[in-house]
């Protein structure tokens, strides 16, 4: 039980460095849209703020990802 605790512990602060990473600008277009496909196929896109599910829908329309977050291509 402790052991599934700290794993949920760890993708909380490896979203929160990415979350942190991306709106400071530091990642490029393939880290970007990896963390996009994550954040899709988690469903976390639609659960944060508005801009993340824009961006999201946005890479799904340009077919860099599809609606279950497996990427399609990379820039």
């Amino acid at each position: 039980m402790v052991m599934k605790s700290l794993n949920v512990s760890k993708v909380h602060i490896d979203l929160v460095d990415k979350i942190i990473a991306y709106e400071s600008g530091e990642m490029n277009d393939h880290d970007t849209i990896e963390f996009f496909a994550e954040l899709v196929k988690s469903g976390m896109a639609w659960t944060l703020q508005g801009s993340y599910g824009r961006t999201a829908i946005a890479l799904i329309n340009a077919g860099y990802i599809n609606r279950k977050g497996k990427v399609l291509k990379v820039k």
